[in-house]
């Protein structure tokens, strides 16, 4: 079976995860059947899916009618009517095993045989579930994430005895949701995003509870200074401290005091009134970058994160990308923890583990075999040219993590991919980009299209959280990718759909074109943060659309529509969205059939004759015509011309 034989799916449960996706698959053209044990659930589920499809129509976020997508959906009570007729179960209820391993029972008997029957738990085990059927090999995890319609990822976990044909069908059934999976191989505790996740609050709590540090000393420096998108306290307050804490008792490990304390008074967040913070009489969750201080170890709870994926990738349970890509997009982390250990070098996490373990001798901080192994090989990371990935060098083929590249003739087409950060620029991706124009065929390439993954934005700004410990105001070299493109020999072309803001508006402006679809907005919000737009930001549009709208844009740091940035010059064209593709191939065409030579030659006469007096540039350009009149491309342009035909240029 493949997802184009799946004809029915039933969601188990309409409150906010069962509901959310039986949006999600009704979204994705499926019929759904949703069933909850009473009609008033059902009601309040299908009233909440209608609000939010009234919500997304509104947005231009989907392409049918609310209606249409309804039109797919049905509910029941009766589980045996429910599954009689599903090809896929998704099972929704509360985290619960005993009610679990029941309605499991209950689906053995009542659906067909040959139905795939999904969990949607976030910890509980998938074998346990299984075992009270006689069809385990059909049983599978399917983790999804709160709200399923907006969050990206799901986790697919096999079983003990889960087969390969099922996991697979339910890996590319969430692919045609538009969703991204991740394989769990084996049923541990926690799956992939939970078990990384889990010491970023708890070792906090640890450092916290032993004197080590303060709440909103933790939350600034794990927010303002290593970019995560929120705090640990702050999280835990958002999500539950109990949720947390009975995951811990659960498990059998030691919980920090702190944490014992806050629910042994009730206050357990934002639920409550009162956590780590005060909602009630206080002013909540009140950290800022003033709470920053060098003394923060912060590299205490990131070692226990990697040690922790480490137990993961060693035990074959997922693998490093699987982990970056789930923390990614299920945790909101500006990068992956294995990407991040190699950048930061495997053996200093190693020898940080190594040192608190000898200082506490506390379990939690044990080395992972497969973290020693790795060491102890010599594989420490990118400046080793290994560690949980392998690296390339400066040239040749190299795989890339955070951007897709297509060669199509002589169309070389980068599409950045991050779109869990609306494709941000973080290092990483600063430096793929870099690479693929450093180490381009210019035998081959003639014009080079940028364009951003996923539906918002073409590329929403710098990820300051993606740049490690550099701040990126401080490096002077964070400006090279900027000037790599804008000096690239071939002409570029930048395909805006959605946000073009910051980092991402500085890179549109490097490009030589920019082709738009209406509704994308331009800006530079840095001023709001006290900032100014780097990347030669500041320059390049004081010289595409003048000074005074030029400082308009800088200012006062507000957004314009592609209409308005068309009409100031900043882009070449604002389209309707249906008629994005067909004029930015019509760009593309004209220029790939163009003399190479010409273009190189024009576009470095014009970039160059910005910055002189308009003497020197007619003198640059009386040159490069000169240097063109003796090119083979020449001559063909002007025999086609006289022969009355189109000239087929070589780049000679």
């Amino acid at each position: 079976m493949d997802p184009d034989d799946i004809d029915q799916v039933t969601v188990l449960g309409a409150g906010s995860m069962g509901h959310g996706i039986t949006e999600v698959v009704a979204l994705g053209g499926y019929d759904v059947v949703m069933r909850d044990i009473e009609q008033e659930l059902v009601d309040d589920g299908y009233d909440d899916i209608e609000w939010s499809l009234e919500k997304l129509a509104e947005k231009g976020r989907i392409d049918e009618s609310p209606e249409e997508v309804l039109d797919r959906i049905t509910t029941a009570v009766d589980l045996e009517a429910a599954v009689r007729d599903a090809d896929l179960v998704i099972e929704a209820a509360p985290e619960q095993m005993a009610l679990k391993k029941e309605i499991y029972g209950d689906l053995n008997d009542y659906a067909p045989d040959d139905a795939v029957l999904a969990s949607n738990t976030s910890s509980l085990s998938i074998t346990e579930m299984a075992s009270v059927t006689d069809r385990p090999e059909q049983v599978v995890g399917m983790h999804w994430f709160n709200p399923p319609v907006k969050m990206d990822l799901v986790e697919v976990i096999y079983g003990e005895e889960t087969s390969d044909d099922t996991a697979e069908l339910v890996y590319e059934f969430v692919e045609s949701l538009e969703k991204t999976p991740i394989y769990v191989r084996k049923d541990v505790r926690g799956f992939v995003v939970n078990s990384v996740l889990g010491p970023f609050g708890e070792e906090a709590a640890w450092m916290v509870s032993e004197g080590d540090a303060e709440i909103r000393e933790a939350d600034a420096t794990m927010v303002h200074e290593r970019g995560y998108p929120m705090g640990p306290f702050e999280l835990g307050d958002m999500t539950g401290i109990d949720i947390g804490y009975h995951v811990r008792k659960e498990a059998g490990v030691p919980i920090p005091p702190i944490m014992q304390e806050k629910v042994d008074a009730e206050n357990l967040g934002r639920k409550t009134g009162k956590g780590y913070y005060d909602y009630e009489d206080g002013d909540g969750v009140d950290y800022d970058p003033d709470d920053l201080t060098d003394e923060f170890d912060w590299l205490r709870i990131e070692a226990r994160m990697v040690n922790e994926a480490a137990k993961l990738v060693g035990g074959d349970v997922a693998t490093p990308d699987a982990i970056d890509t789930g923390m990614r997009l299920g945790a909101g982390f500006p990068e992956g923890p294995c990407r991040r250990a190699d950048k930061l070098g495997l053996d200093r996490i190693l020898d940080k583990l190594q040192t608190l373990h000898e200082e506490t001798a506390a379990d939690r901080f044990e080395p992972a075999d497969y973290l020693v192994e790795l060491v102890n090989s010599g594989h420490t990371g990118e400046d080793a040219g290994r560690g949980f990935y392998e690296y390339g060098g400066t040239g040749g083929e190299r795989e890339y993590r955070t951007l897709n590249v297509l060669r199509e003739d002589e169309l070389l087409a980068i599409e950045l991919d991050r779109p869990e950060r609306m494709n941000a620029l973080n290092e990483d991706l600063m430096d793929e980009i870099e690479h693929v124009l450093n180490n381009a065929d210019l035998d081959t390439v003639r014009c080079v299209t940028f364009e951003g993954a996923g539906e918002r934005a073409f590329c929403a700004g710098a990820d300051i959280g993606g740049f490690a410990d550099a701040r990126p105001w401080k490096r002077g070299t964070i400006t090279s990718m900027f000037e790599t493109v804008s000096e690239f020999p071939r002409p570029t072309i930048a395909k805006i759909d959605g946000y073009c803001l910051g980092g991402g508006h500085e890179l549109a402006l490097a490009c030589d074109l920019r082709i738009a679809t209406k509704g994308s907005e331009f800006g530079f919000p840095e001023i709001s943060l006290g900032l100014l737009p780097g990347g030669g930001g500041t320059q390049r549009a004081m010289r595409i659309i003048g000074e005074t709208r030029a400082k308009e844009l800088v200012f006062r740091g507000k957004r314009i529509e592609a209409e308005r940035a068309e009409d100031w010059g900043l882009i070449n064209r604002a389209v309707d969205p249906d008629e994005f593709e067909d004029v930015a191939s019509e760009f593309v065409d004209d220029i790939v059939e163009g003399p190479p030579v010409g273009l190189e030659i024009a576009k470095k006469v014009m970039n160059r004759g910005q910055d002189v007096s308009l003497e020197a540039a007619l003198t640059m350009e009386s040159q490069g015509f000169g240097l063109l009149l003796s090119t083979e491309d020449a001559l063909e342009g002007t025999t086609a011309f006289a022969e009355d035909r189109e000239p087929e240029f070589e780049g000679k």
